[in-house]
């Protein structure tokens, strides 16, 4: 049986804020992996206007090195809202011997009693929620507390500086950063 770690996102892009809570959340609860899984529509906010195939190249090149993360397409390919529920159940039946972690930030934590069908949700999953500027983990529901540096850093502050032409280095990993570069992604049109 192994312990795995989801964190869903829309990951446009995926940046160091996210593989420093993949990989302290891992490390804390002492998962066995961390799955990545870019969503596609999300339920609480926004759709990405990146394709899907772009995110999943850039999240692949963002984790590739680490032995503990992997990327799981699931959300992308079933197509229409991203639900957890309904990505959960199918991870539950695929793989029923793992036992899932669902990494949020606080500021999901504070979301949860809004989330679809959560109450069914929290029978199936252990709720992981991490530090954010401005939230607490406090809920109602069963949330681990992991606490992490603060890297107080977003995808979209990521996609404004490249349309302004401003330098993201230190900010993604390099392998993400050419491949904005090479498909021209977030310029200004």
């Amino acid at each position: 049986m192994k312990k795995i770690g989801l964190l869903g996102g829309t990951f446009d892009p995926p940046h160091i804020g996210h593989l420093i809570m993949a990989e302290e959340v891992c490390e804390k609860l002492q998962l066995d992996e961390v799955w990545f899984i870019p969503v596609n529509v999300p339920p609480h906010k926004e759709a990405s206007t990146t394709h899907g195939e772009h995110r999943l190249e850039m999240v692949k090149r963002a984790i590739e090195g680490n032995k503990h993360f992997k990327l799981e397409p699931i959300e992308l390919k079933r197509k229409g809202i991203s639900y957890t529920v309904d990505t959960v159940k199918q991870l539950k039946d695929k793989h029923p011997k793992h036992t899932f972690y669902f990494i949020i930030g606080a500021d999901m934590v504070e979301y949860l009693p809004k989330w679809h069908q959560i109450k069914e949700l929290v029978q199936l999953v252990q709720f992981v929620g991490v530090n954010r500027t401005g939230y607490k983990v406090k809920s109602d529901f069963n949330v681990i507390e992991v606490p992490i540096p603060f890297v107080d850093i977003s995808s979209s502050q990521i996609r404004d500086r490249v349309g302004e032409k401003i330098t993201t280095k230190y900010w993604l990993p390099d392998s993400v950063r050419r491949y904005i570069r090479e498909q021209d992604l977030y310029g200004k049109k």
